[in-house]
């Protein structure tokens, strides 16, 4: 049975409604993520990461990654669980004690040329295998070209040659 229409009814919902809506279950949400946007890119942090069909240890394992530095994407987060896609578009969940906020990129596609500078008629520094993992080092506006780096080259290649970056997205 509804409750009649009173004052006292009407301020109790307004106080409640101003209560949940000022924020105060703020903490209880904050607990279910880490308040970081997503998606984003990051990687992972150990050679050997379980890939897990849901977001806990109870979980059967999916996968198991066997490249440190390998760029992921973060989809989704539940407490200490990211979900993750790999450039292949496999999915699953792994514990964020096994992801970096460092950012990396594997090359895709065929074998590409690295260049000296962010131009596609620049000299040739290197050439470098798909499925090869660099670090990024930054992606400056126009929005076209990332320079990579190993231990021992350094050079730009444009983001279509690449996963790990959003095609607009800019690193300094």
């Amino acid at each position: 049975m509804p409750l009649p229409f009173t004052r006292t009814n009407f301020l109790v919902v307004l106080a409640v409604t101003a209560f949940l809506l000022s924020g105060a279950m703020a903490p209880a949400a904050a607990a279910e993520g880490s308040g970081l946007p997503l998606p984003r890119f990051a990687s992972l942090r150990a050679d050997r990461v379980n890939l897990r069909t849901g977001p806990g240890v109870q979980y059967p394992v999916d996968w198991v990654y066997q490249r440190r530095g390998l760029p992921v994407e973060i989809i989704a987060e539940y407490r200490t669980w990211r979900k993750i896609r790999d450039w292949q578009s496999t999915q699953g969940w792994v514990h964020q004690s096994m992801l970096s906020g460092r950012r990396t990129m594997i090359v895709v596609g065929k074998t590409r040329t690295l260049r000296a500078k962010p131009d596609s008629n620049s000299a040739a520094v290197a050439r470098i295998e798909a499925g090869a993992i660099t670090d990024l080092a930054e992606c400056p506006p126009p929005a076209g070209w990332c320079r990579i780096e190993s231990d021992r080259i350094k050079g730009w290649l444009r983001k279509v040659e690449f996963w790990g970056v959003y095609r607009d997205e800019i690193i300094k």
